[in-house]
This record gives C-alpha cells, structure tokens and sequence, in this order.
C-alpha cells in the first residue's frame, strides 16, 4: 500500500492489520522459546496480547516515537469507535488500539526496522522476560 493512502486509512482499519501482525509475532517468538504445548502458549500470549499490556506498552514508548507517529497514536486513540471494550476500561481500549494502529502502520508502510524497534520496546515495556528469555 502506498504511503500516501496511508494517511488517509481509518486507523480501525490499521488497528485491525496490527492485531494480527501482532498476534502472529507473539506466537512466533514464543514458539521460538521452545513453548509446544498449546494451552501454555495461549497462557504466555495472553500476557501480551491484552488491552492493559498494550496500552502500558505504546505509553511507556510514546516519547520515543517520531512527531509523525505520535500524531498516528493520537489520532488512533481519539478515533470514535464503533465497537466497545470487553475486557478493558473505555481509556484503556482506546490506547490499546493506537498500540495496534501503529504496528499496523508501520506493517503496511513496510516500516521493517521500525516495526521491530517498536516491537522490541513494546516487549521490554510489558515486561518481556519469560523464564530467562526475552520473546
């Protein structure tokens, strides 16, 4: 996609990409951790693929990203939406969604090193360590 559409996509829609490339990083590394069994794996996901984490996660690195990209997170999370939290707080949703906004960006921009910077912050923030290793 070009950039330049970019600026014009509803950042639901971005948030909707981010989701699953998230989703699908997460699952990656904990794979790559050695985890097998299913259950166990869907327990660690769910450490970082909630709404609390995520929103810890793109306010601890807010002050790190570019006045373009704050200004997404901004839009993203002041974005009026059409759907309601289940298991978060209205505030909490509304970040946690500018947090998959912004990685739906960056995937769609094909921003790769800036993805995995941002990822890589994401994970320290929510606190990435899992039995010695970081995911």
């Amino acid at each position: 996609m070009k950039i330049s559409d970019l600026q014009n996509l509803n950042t639901e829609a971005m948030a909707y990409m981010g989701d699953a490339v998230y989703e699908q990083v997460v699952r990656e590394r904990l794979l790559q951790c050695g985890y097998a069994r299913v259950d166990h794996l869907h327990h660690l996901a769910v450490r970082y693929v909630n709404a609390e984490a995520q929103a810890e996660a793109i306010r601890t690195v807010f002050d790190e990203l570019t006045e373009e990209e704050q200004a997404l997170v901004k839009r993203a999370r002041n974005h009026r939406f059409h759907s309601k939290a289940k298991n978060a707080d209205p505030v909490t949703y509304k970040w946690a969604t500018a947090f998959e906004a912004l990685i739906g960006y960056y995937y769609l921009a094909e921003q790769e090193d800036r993805l995995q910077w941002f990822l890589e912050r994401a994970f320290a923030a929510i606190g990435g360590e899992l039995h010695g290793e970081s995911i």
